[in-house]
């Protein structure tokens, strides 16, 4: 077979990856071709190098490229060329026809789709994006009941996964070439100025000195990653192939470490500004401003952080892990790493001003570039942004391709109407009970995630059983309005809270066995079981199923906010005594009724009144939650003083 040594493409390659990132920038900032065009060459560039850069299969030869490699390459940039040049067909279709080559093309894009799915994320999708195919146009009419299709002719299948904006090329792959692109092409040039070392040395400076400070160092620079890059896996490899050693060298054992990283990045996705692609998703799909949904984000990723750095300073309290003697002085660290903090925050007042994520993240990579040189010694010349440029095409293959592929999914759901149909089957399989039909939607994407990514399981649960979530969440006063068509306003965020629901959900495939993508990662740094380590990494992100609880039954996303740092104040404290319950220990190991109350604290202060069936009595905090923070100190206050000399007695 033909092939060519991978080092002969290498300077090809970069110089390609490179020209596809000048080519997004210029236009999401300057625009000059229709949606349809642009999304047609974002799958072209990116399949196209794509096929340069993922082997076919797992056996073949790392330093080589086939020819039909090449071939298929050359042969990705015709689904976009052919638009350009051949776009009357669009009109012709409306007379009823369409040209033998038009079918062909069309065939063609979706044969390379599911080819360059294969080789970036695996057999599940292209099995999925297939099935989807074959219902829409030819089994779905074999089915009886609520999943009946009566079927769709090739022909106008392939023209509305081609032509329109209901399949490939539709929305999914607009939020791709315009708000996902910029954003990892933003973490590409934020990690290419040297951020990453500056997360983790100002991480270590904030944190050693507290108990545990070596599992804070990963809670607190994991948080600060997942800030500018998004992903959980990438959070994983680039922080915890510090943070690990440094745990395990300050007494944590191997899979603790492992599993505190897995957790830790898998915070990544949800941690505002970014929040991998699923937030730009989000906004898409609900048109609720992308600014909106960050900032109702803020007080959850905390939440979510906290309750691991809780574990932290238990687990270290438990086996005795000191705090480092290490002194690092914060402020030499921010003075020679200050500039990374502008264009941060340039990409935050953007947003908050009104600009569109796009144009945000355009003026931040140029100030990313101009703020390198308020210091001496990380300054990004034409090197540095070229590998800049290059990073971000080669982050994005992955996720541009998975992101195209999933439009045929989201439009054969959308298509057949099956979307619905799902949605309504948990609302009767749950009894109109929204904490069954939540526990439903969680097995549905732990399932999910088994095969497919967190981006692209998100966008599928979400298109199956958001409306349902929002039905149940609603009032029947309110649903009543909404079913008239009458516009409330309070309606847009419970729809928000059911998106973020499914979202938070999602991310569980990153730490959960027995396919914990970040987990397998971390436990490659870290030299442990891959499933111990998903195991442990589970236990330590249970909040990534706590906090959308507190979606769901509480003013955290659907309130205002004084009323969401009321749930915000008293949710760290539930956390605190459910971590205390789990692990059974602060400041001793704890006797079994201590352990009990520490169980039923938690559970009043994470509760509403309504969900256990008291009446409120004061119109901000609920009678629960007094009740459960009285409890709480009660037992802490007993633990504290009086409690050790009982357990002693009964050890």
């Amino acid at each position: 077979m033909l092939k060519i040594r991978k080092e002969k493409l290498k300077k090809f390659l970069f110089i390609y990856a490179i020209f596809i990132s000048i080519f997004h920038f210029y236009m999401n900032v300057q625009g000059g071709l229709s949606d349809l065009w642009f999304n047609a060459a974002h799958f072209s560039f990116l399949a196209s190098l794509g096929f340069l850069s993922y082997k076919a299969f797992t056996l073949s030869d790392e330093e080589y490229v086939g020819i039909v490699d090449i071939f298929l390459s050359i042969l990705a940039l015709v689904p976009f060329l052919y638009l350009v040049f051949f776009e009357e067909s669009l009109y012709q279709e409306a007379n009823g026809t369409m040209r033998y080559w038009d079918i062909n093309v069309a065939i063609m894009t979706i044969i390379l789709s599911l080819e360059i799915t294969r080789r970036t994320t695996g057999f599940i999708i292209p099995i999925i994006m297939m099935s989807a195919i074959g219902y829409i146009t030819y089994f779905g009419k074999f089915f009886t009941g609520v999943f009946a299709f009566g079927g769709m002719s090739l022909e106008r299948f392939l023209y509305r996964m081609y032509f329109t904006d209901e399949g490939l090329f539709g929305s999914i792959a607009t939020i791709s070439s315009t708000y996902v692109f910029m954003f990892i092409l933003f973490a590409a040039f934020l990690l290419k100025s040297g951020a990453g070392d500056f997360i983790v040395d100002l991480s270590r400076a904030i944190t050693s000195r507290f108990i545990g400070g070596a599992g804070h160092v990963a809670v607190f620079s994991s948080a600060l990653m997942g800030t500018i890059s998004g992903s959980a896996v990438a959070n994983t490899v680039s922080t915890g192939s510090i943070t690990i050693p440094m745990m395990k060298k300050s007494g944590f054992k191997p899979v603790f470490a492992a599993g505190v990283e897995t957790a830790a990045s898998t915070g990544g996705q949800i941690m505002p500004p970014i929040m991998g692609a699923g937030a730009f998703i989000m906004a898409q799909m609900t048109q609720i401003p992308f600014v909106t949904i960050i900032l109702v984000s803020i007080l959850p990723a905390v939440l979510y952080f906290s309750s691991i750095a809780i574990y932290i300073h238990i687990h270290a309290k438990k086996y005795k892990i000191e705090t480092s003697d290490e002194k690092v002085d914060v402020f030499p660290i921010l003075r020679e790493g200050f500039h990374f903090l502008i264009p941060l925050a340039t990409l935050i007042g953007l947003l908050v001003y009104g600009f569109t994520p796009t144009y945000a993240a355009g003026i931040s990579i140029l100030a990313i570039i101009i703020s390198s040189y308020l210091t001496k010694h990380k300054r990004m010349g034409l090197t540095q942004i070229f590998e800049a440029l290059a990073l971000g095409s080669q982050n994005m293959v992955v996720t541009g391709v998975l992101l195209i592929g999933v439009g045929i999914i989201v439009g054969a759901i959308n298509i057949s109407g099956i979307g619905i149909t799902f949605s309504q089957l948990i609302m009767e399989w749950s009894n109109n009970n929204l904490l069954i039909a939540l526990v439903l939607v969680a097995l549905a994407s732990l399932i999910l995630g088994m095969g497919l990514p967190v981006t692209a399981s998100y966008v599928v649960l979400a298109v199956l059983s958001a409306p349902a979530l929002v039905g149940l969440m609603l009032s029947p006063e309110m649903a009543a309005l909404v079913n008239m068509g009458i516009e409330v306003p309070e309606a847009t965020m419970y729809l928000l809270a059911a998106h973020l629901i499914i979202f938070w959900l999602s991310q569980d495939s990153n730490l959960t066995p027995p396919v914990c993508l970040a987990a397998f990662a971390a436990a490659g740094i870290a030299g442990t079981s891959p499933m111990r380590t998903g195991l442990e990494s589970w236990k330590l992100g249970k909040g990534l199923y706590i906090v959308p609880l507190l979606f769901a039954f509480s003013p955290l996303i659907t309130g205002d906010w004084i009323d969401r740092f009321e749930v915000f104040s008293f949710g760290i404290i539930g956390i605190t005594a459910f971590a205390i319950f789990v692990e059974g220990f602060w400041d001793y190991k704890l006797p079994l009724l201590q352990r009990a109350l520490f169980g039923i604290a938690s559970l009043l202060m994470l509760s509403p009144d309504a969900l256990i069936g008291w009446e409120s009595i004061f119109p901000r905090v609920p009678d629960t939650h007094i009740v459960g923070i009285i409890l709480f100190f009660s037992i802490m206050f007993f633990h504290k003083f009086k409690g050790k000399k009982y357990a002693n007695a009964q050890g």
